[in-house]
């Protein structure tokens, strides 16, 4: 019983990884554009008035934009305490690592020879997933 629910705990916590690094992502491409129709609209704006008081060209805001993104990487590290934590996260990793290994050589001893497509595009995902696993593992590893 004690193994089954470390399983679960462990999957538990990698989904939480996964989520937190979803969230991450997306909010990174959300300020990767500097949103796009605001900034029309203010290009519009000034534009019309001669007035470029802030319009320092694309790269204008690059300084603030690096630096708010490595406060936000530090924040992400206090928030995590992958030093003291490195041990749990690497097991986790690693288990999970193994758990996506069997289900792709589970996929691929069950090909639908009618589907091949649809298991082909399992067996990528799941090796991207492995791929992303071992991004994480590598971020684990750089903070010792």
């Amino acid at each position: 019983m004690k193994s089954g629910q470390y399983f679960w705990q462990n999957l538990f916590f990698i989904c939480c990884i996964f989520l937190f690094l979803y969230i991450m992502v997306s909010a990174m491409k959300s300020k990767e554009g500097f949103d796009s129709e605001t900034s029309s609209s203010s290009t519009a704006t000034n534009t019309n008035t001669n007035t470029n008081t802030n319009n320092n060209g694309i790269a204008g805001n690059a300084q603030t934009y690096a630096a708010n993104i490595k406060s936000a990487f530090i924040k992400n590290q206090d928030i995590l305490l992958i030093t003291k934590y490195r041990t749990d996260y690497e097991n986790a990793i690693l288990n999970l690592d193994d758990y996506i290994s069997s289900e792709m050589l589970k996929t691929a001893l069950n090909i639908d020879p009618a589907n091949t497509i649809k298991t082909i595009n399992i067996l990528t995902k799941l090796n991207e997933t492995k791929n992303a696993l071992n991004n994480v593992m590598k971020l684990i590893d750089s903070n010792h």
